[in-house]
């Protein structure tokens, strides 16, 4: 497992866990799904746990609940804010105590489309076109996770209209409402970021 603190207090991870037990309620949710669903679950929610016992301890063997608009959450009272994201064979969890946090990881696609670039990235769309297309797609997805990581920490999910978010292709970092985000270098090899609640 690969641990970076992204921000004061919080953590990201991806990688194999190697103290990632899965409680009873994991393995329930992943019961009945497809295989790659299922692997899918496992995988994230062992990686998960192995983060929880190194960051947070108290709260590793915790549920996993689906929270408003189904953002997962952990049962317990005083529960650390946790996110999970996947995207082919790449997974990625983050933990914040005491604060909402999101986290997304996306393999740049071969293709995006005009009508997206424009959408997600409207300011800086002749910026991105003056861009090899290779380097065009992996900018246009950090600014895509970043979007996505920030409603994600803020609850809102799809319905915060995260094409909203203004994310300038030439910074690592910035804010956006009460959230704080952060592109995560040096994790994997593939575009990652992490959005998290500035005070708890």
């Amino acid at each position: 497992m690969k641990v970076l603190e992204a921000g004061p207090a919080v953590w990201v991870a991806t990688g194999e866990a190697a103290g990632g037990r899965l409680t009873r309620t994991d393995l329930a949710t992943a019961r009945g799904r497809p295989a790659w669903r299922a692997r899918q679950i496992l995988a994230g929610r062992a990686l998960l746990r192995g983060l929880l016992a190194e960051v947070a301890p108290d709260h590793a063997g915790e549920p996993v609940v689906a929270g408003h608009n189904g953002k997962p959450v952990l049962a317990g009272r005083s529960r650390p804010g946790i996110s999970i994201s996947h995207d082919g064979d790449h997974t990625v969890v983050a933990v914040a105590p005491g604060r909402r946090v999101g986290v997304d990881v996306q393999v740049p696609p071969r293709h995006v489309g005009d009508s997206m670039v424009r959408r997600c990235a409207a300011r800086y769309t002749t910026h991105l076109y003056r861009m090899p297309e290779p380097l065009r797609h992996t900018v246009f997805t950090e600014i895509w996770t970043v979007q996505e990581a920030c409603v994600k920490a803020d609850g809102t999910g799809i319905g915060g209209l995260p094409w909203h978010i203004d994310v300038p292709p030439h910074l690592d970092h910035g804010d956006w409402r009460r959230l704080r985000w952060r592109k995560v270098r040096d994790l994997i090899d593939v575009p990652v970021a992490c959005a998290w609640e500035a005070t708890p």
